[in-house]
């Protein structure tokens, strides 16, 4: 249910933040920024970031499974000069696109900041969000399309997006992800592929989820313990798109089935977040929440249930057997992640999603790692948007990245 917690998440950003109070009007009045929306007929290039006075490049990479997956790059900051530091891959969490790394303002906005500083900023969004919905045969209408899970999403998406960077490159890249986007890289990672880990120099992982299954928010554990997921699946929905009538449908069940007052959904999902800006509610609105494959969101809640990071269980030794030579799927084991790959964590204390008990099981997989190649930053007042959405990430947390980057 870690999917549609942080699907919900953005439904949350959305309703909840507009539902907010006087710190979220604090924050409003703090930084008033106004650009235009992502457009559906236009890339993320035209529409939110050459807006602002950027270069920037729209690209295409095609999965080792067919899906095609759009890339933006910024070769350069607001001057023009051409970066000369390491290239950067940012990767988004579920239900939202590329377009959070470039939601606000450029001095607040993490893609912007590192162009400006010198980095070769490349975004992705993942396959079925607005920008990634192509594949070699099929549309978005095939049912076919919609069969696959973190899965395929740690092996082909991340893969070919790091791979696509390394080979138009040439060079090293360092990674930023965010909540899913986090799941992602550490179960490619915990798969010491080392062709992979040879493209990389280290890895930010902000609001990191590996663990799930002691997730404090009461409506992601009755969605995951009821199997939400898997009866949308049974009835034959295979694309998940949170602004339709379903994901209405589940908010309205569990607010009443919770007796939940649901007027502040970014709270009760994804922890109080202190330092959103509110005044961009409703270009976020515009281009968020994004639709995922409700077989993602089956193999989330079965993480969260189970309280194990594993491959998808298909339900039976049979198609267990079929899938991965044995009755039971293969476990995501952190421990194995490499203990000299350069790693740097944050987490909130506010944060329902990537709450810290789960973060600590995390950090106790990595207890052995390398202290020279691990940095952790707590972040007492955050929740899991304040990372990638709050007016004062840019000193809290995001040149903390960058130092780190410096020596890695």
């Amino acid at each position: 249910m870690a999917n549609f917690v942080v699907s919900l998440f953005s439904i949350i950003v959305l309703l909840s933040i507009t539902a907010s109070t006087e710190k979220r009007k604090e924050v409003n009045a703090y930084n008033e920024f106004h650009a235009p929306s992502p457009d559906s007929n236009d890339g993320i290039c035209k529409t939110m970031v050459e807006t602002q006075g950027y270069t920037c490049q729209e690209h295409k990479v095609t999965t080792e499974d067919g899906y095609i997956l759009s890339l933006q790059r910024m070769p350069a900051g607001l001057s023009g000069k051409t970066a000369y530091k390491p290239p950067v891959l940012l990767l988004h969490g579920v239900f939202i696109d590329a377009v959070v790394w470039v939601f606000n303002s450029p001095n607040e906005s993490l893609a912007f900041i590192l162009a400006d500083n010198g980095f070769d900023v490349w975004l992705v969004s993942t396959r079925g969000t607005k920008y990634s919905r192509g594949h070699r045969s099929l549309t978005t209408n095939d049912k076919a399309y919609w069969e696959w899970t973190l899965d395929e999403l740690a092996t082909y998406d991340f893969g070919s997006s790091v791979e696509y960077v390394y080979n138009h490159t040439g060079k090293q890249m360092h990674f930023v992800g965010h909540s899913l986007g986090t799941l992602m890289a550490l179960c490619a990672f915990s798969q010491q592929k080392q062709q992979l880990l040879k493209m990389l120099r280290s890895a930010a992982l902000l609001s990191p989820i590996a663990h799930v299954n002691l997730i404090p928010s009461q409506p992601a554990r009755f969605a995951a313990e009821k199997f939400v997921a898997d009866d949308l699946y049974w009835l034959g929905i295979r694309e998940f798109i949170p602004k339709g009538d379903d994901a209405a449908k589940f908010l309205k069940r569990i607010c009443h089935s919770l007796k939940l007052n649901c007027k502040n959904l970014l709270s009760i999902f994804t922890g109080a977040n202190c330092c959103v800006n509110s005044s961009r509610v409703d270009v976020f609105l515009e281009n968020e929440p994004q639709p995922s494959s409700t077989k993602n969101l089956i193999h989330l809640s079965q993480m969260l249930r189970t309280g194990v990071v594993k491959k998808y269980d298909y339900g039976n030794e049979e198609k267990n057997m079929q899938h991965y030579g044995k009755a039971s799927p293969p476990l995501y084991d952190m421990t194995n992640i490499p203990k000299e790959f350069p790693l740097f964590l944050s987490y909130g204390g506010h944060d329902l999603l990537a709450d810290a008990k789960d973060v600590k099981l995390l950090l106790n997989d990595l207890k052995d790692h390398d202290l020279n190649k691990l940095v952790i930053l707590f972040i007492e007042n955050y929740a899991h948007a304040d990372f990638i959405m709050g007016v004062n990430a840019n000193k809290l947390v995001y040149h903390p990245i960058m130092t780190f980057f410096k020596v890695n």
